[in-house]
């Protein structure tokens, strides 16, 4: 199944990371932010009836807060859809 966001958009699907350990309590998963997502569908682009271009491209591993977007799941993936400026940063290699 494909998605495809509208406007300005942006699906992007976690990756994994482990639970942190400090001495003897782990922290959970939910406590850490900003998280780390890949993009994976991108809407069209449009704010107010202009084309804008999107910084992001699919496949770029990105920054956002986690409790910026709307999270839900798609067959057996868990998924993310935010607005393109929620992303804080792009990781380059």
């Amino acid at each position: 199944m494909k998605l495809k966001p509208l406007f300005d958009r942006v699906v992007v699907k976690t990756l994994p990371s482990k639970a942190e350990k400090i001495g003897n309590i782990i922290l959970p998963e939910i406590t850490k932010q900003p998280e780390i997502s890949e993009v994976v569908y991108l809407g069209v682009g449009k704010v107010d009836g202009k084309n804008v271009e999107f910084e992001v491209k699919v496949g770029d591993k990105v920054i956002f807060n986690k409790f910026n977007g709307n999270e839900f799941k798609l067959g057996n993936e868990t998924y993310t859809i935010i607005k393109e400026k929620d992303i804080l940063a792009i990781i380059e290699k």
